[in-house]
C-alpha cells in the first residue's frame, strides 16, 4: 500500500484510516451478507465501518453497513451517510433497542467502557460491569445465528518481562485492576454463549491503535511538545497503526469458530517508551523531560500469530512516529482521550 509522506488533514488522515488493501477486498469479497458495528460512535468506529465499506465495493459486493451507537455526536451521522453507511441509533442497554436491530449475518462488537472505571464513584463502576460484562450476553442471545468479532482488550493480561515478547494468546489471564477484570468478563460471557448457541466468533484483544489524533505516541508527543514529564515507568509498550487494526478485524470473520478464536491484535515490537519520547523530540525539536525509572514489567502482547495470520503492519513504527510528529507540529487536531498506557495499578 502508498501512503503519502505526511497527513496533512482530517480528509487524509480519514482516507488512510480506510484505505482497503488486497487483502481487505478479498476479505469482503469472501463474506456472505451485510455488516453491523455495534458501538460505532467511539474511536475506531468510523473508519472502520468505512473501510468495511470501500473494501466491498472493490470486491464488487453489494452490501449494507449499519452503524450502531448513541450518537451523542450528532455529526457522525452525516458522516456516515456521506459514506453510504447506515445508521441506527441506539442505547444498546435498552431491551426494546436491541431488540429492534436488525437480523444480520456479520457483527462487529465494540461497546465497551474504559474510562472513569476508579473514578470512586459507584456508578461508574456499576456502568462499566454492565457494559463491559451484561451487554456481551444480550448481543450473544440477539445474534445467536450471526457470526461475531468483538474487540477486547491486553489488559486481560498480567504485566510480563519486557524481554519476554509479551503475553501470548495462551498466557494464562491475570487482570490488573476492575477494567481489565470487566474485559475478562466479557470474553468469558461471549465464550459461554459460542458454546451455548454454537455461535462462531472471534476475539480480538488489542492495545493500542494509533491514530494521529490520539493514542500512545499522540500522547508522547503532546507531552513532549509542551515539555511536560514523560513518565517511564511503564517502560515498554506495543502499538499498531490503526487502518491494520481495522484490517485485522475484517480478516478475522474467517476464523470466527466455536470456541472463539483469540488473537492479540497488536505490533511485533515491543517499544521503549524512552526511547519512543526520545525520537519523538528528535523530531519536534525538543528535549523530552523524562521522569521515573523502568520497571521489569509491562503490560505487552505478542504478536507471533497476528503477524503469520495478516504479515507485518503496513505502517511500520518509524512512519508512525513522523506522521505524529507532523500533524503536532502543524497544530492537527487531537482529541482530549488519553490512553492511560502508564497505569500500572488497573486505576483507570
Amino acid at each position: 500500500m502508498n501512503y503519502p509522506e505526511k497527513i496533512g488533514d482530517i480528509a487524509e488522515l480519514e482516507d488512510a484510516l480506510s484505505q482497503p488493501s488486497e487483502r481487505d477486498i478479498a476479505a469482503m469479497a469472501a463474506l456472505d451478507g451485510d455488516v453491523m458495528l455495534l458501538g460505532a460512535g467511539g474511536k475506531m468506529g468510523p473508519s472502520l465501518a468505512r473501510l468495511v465499506k470501500r473494501a466491498s465495493v472493490a470486491a464488487g459486493v453489494k452490501r449494507r453497513v449499519i452503524a450502531v451507537a448513541r450518537f451523542s455526536d450528532q455529526t457522525l451521522l452525516s458522516q456516515f451517510a456521506a459514506h453510504d453507511i447506515e445508521t441506527l441509533p441506539a442505547d444498546l442497554l435498552k431491551s426494546e433497542d436491541l431488540a429492534r436491530l436488525p437480523d444480520v449475518p456479520n457483527v462487529i462488537y465494540m461497546a465497551a467502557k474504559k474510562f472513569g472505571t476508579s473514578s470512586g464513584e459507584m456508578t461508574e463502576a456499576a456502568a462499566t460491569w454492565a457494559m463491559n460484562a451484561y451487554l456481551p450476553g444480550r448481543v450473544a442471545e440477539r445474534f445467536a445465528k450471526s457470526r461475531i468479532v468483538s474487540f477486547s482488550t491486553g489488559n486481560v493480561y498480567p504485566f510480563t518481562a519486557a524481554a519476554s515478547g509479551g503475553a501470548t494468546e495462551n498466557t494464562p489471564m491475570e487482570p490488573v485492576g476492575e477494567y481489565g477484570l470487566s474485559a475478562l468478563a466479557r470474553e468469558r460471557i461471549f465464550t459461554h454463549f459460542s458454546h451455548q448457541y454454537g455461535t462462531p466468533m472471534a476475539i480480538l484483544r488489542l492495545n493500542y491503535a494509533i491514530d494521529l489524533r490520539y493514542g500512545v505516541l499522540t500522547d508522547l508527543g503532546r507531552k513532549v511538545l509542551a515539555g511536560a514529564p514523560v513518565d517511564v515507568t511503564m517502560g515498554a509498550v506495543n502499538v499498531i497503526w490503526q487502518r491494520d487494526a481495522n484490517a485485522a478485524c475484517l480478516g478475522s470473520f474467517a476464523h470466527c469458530a466455536t470456541p472463539p478464536d483469540v488473537l492479540n491484535l497488536t505490533g511485533p515490537e515491543t517499544l521503549s517508551v524512552r526511547w519512543l519520547a526520545t525520537e519523538l523530540g528528535n523530531r519536534l525539536g525538543k528535549n523530552p523531560v523524562l521522569t521515573g525509572e523502568e520497571q521489569a514489567t509491562a503490560l505487552l502482547s505478542n504478536a507471533t500469530r497476528c503477524q503469520n495470520r495478516f504479515g507485518y503492519p503496513t505502517v511500520p513504527v518509524a512512519k508512525l512516529l513522523d506522521w505524529v510528529a507532523d500533524w503536532l507540529l502543524a497544530g492537527g487536531e487531537t482529541w482530549d482521550k488519553p490512553t492511560k498506557f502508564q497505569v500500572r495499578d488497573g486505576k483507570f
